[in-house]
């Protein structure tokens, strides 16, 4: 019996759920959905949506790239995709390089909404390019600006509390976020993403940027009251070490942030890396508040650094998405 899984996030943290979630998806029959965040508005994304306007493609970019499939020509495609212009050798004849830093793939998805007109019918087409196994939507099909008021912003006056704009200076502060907000408040969610919501057996949350890539999606009210009325089951993947965005939150902090923006969310596994964890008492006290059990799995990469193994989270992922209701 197929399975079909929504996982939400965007960027590096998505992009390892997906990969992960490939590598069950012959075990499970998984059919994958990424409802990717729609705010992003730095480097080549930010470039692209203050110049030709329409939703940022990197986050897009990269959950299209992770669900690519295995044939020589989609591996080469996604390869390609990923590909970022260096400066050329002779600076753009002195008039910058207007192709710098760029990804091919942003390039390709904006040529595609421009084209098709359509941001879904854009993904669609190339996730067809790719091979894609599963399906990329944004959570939105207009782009959103995130604001979030932080204390501390300022070094020099760790009291003191500002409105702190866009995605990557949000993602970068220093401070403690305290609250965080959409402009518009209440942008419309895509459809298609919606309904996909509604027949998913599975919700999955991270791992990611937890301000700027997995709460975004709770603040979108046509999202948020799909998830609350879905008969899913939930999952919640946590990040591995916190972020500038999250210092000074705990691993049960990240919990009760998804209670605090979505209260009546309820979660049924909190899935965490032991070593990653420490004590395991309090996520596991933040997990029950959830309605949640804490599996806890050995899911990094073994070189140290904070990264999700999609082959460690894939075998993770097996028994609990596999269980019987």
């Amino acid at each position: 019996m197929t399975i079909r899984v929504v996982a939400f996030g965007g960027g590096h943290g998505l992009s390892a759920s997906l990969r992960a979630l490939r590598r069950c998806a012959p075990a499970l029959d998984l059919q994958i959905t990424a409802v990717v965040t729609v705010g992003d508005d730095g480097g080549s994304s930010g470039r692209l949506r203050a110049e030709r306007g329409g939703i940022p493609p990197g986050d897009l970019r990269q959950a299209l790239v992770a669900l690519a499939g295995d044939h020589p020509a989609t591996r080469r495609s996604a390869g390609l995709f990923q590909h970022r212009f260096t400066e050329g050798a002779n600076g753009g004849c002195g008039r910058g390089d207007a192709l710098a830093g760029h990804a091919v793939g942003n390039l390709v998805l904006c040529g595609l909404m421009e084209l098709l007109g359509d941001p879904v019918a854009a993904l669609e087409h190339a996730g067809a390019m790719l091979g894609a196994v599963g399906r990329v939507l944004p959570m939105s099909c207009q782009p959103v600006d995130i604001e979030a008021r932080v204390r501390g912003a300022d070094p020099g006056r760790p009291d003191e509390v500002c409105t702190v704009r866009g995605q990557h200076q949000v993602a970068v502060t220093t401070g403690r976020v305290e609250s965080l907000r959409l402009t518009p408040q209440a942008p419309p969610a895509c459809a298609q993403a919606v309904a996909a919501i509604g027949a998913a057996d599975w919700l999955i949350f991270g791992p990611g940027s937890w301000y700027t890539s997995v709460l975004p999606h709770l603040l979108v009210p046509q999202l948020a009251a799909a998830i609350l009325t879905s008969r899913a089951r939930r999952l919640v993947t946590l990040n591995l070490a916190a972020e500038k965005e999250t210092l000074g939150l705990s691993v049960a902090d990240h919990l009760a942030a998804l209670r605090w923006y979505l209260p009546e969310l309820a979660v049924d596994f909190v899935l965490a890396d032991a070593k990653a964890v420490g004590d395991p008492e309090p996520v596991g006290r933040a997990a029950e508040s959830l309605g949640a059990r804490l599996v806890l799995a050995p899911v990094a990469v073994d070189d140290g650094t904070p990264r999700h193994d999609p082959a460690a989270l894939g075998t993770a992922l097996v028994p609990v998405l596999g269980a019987d209701r």
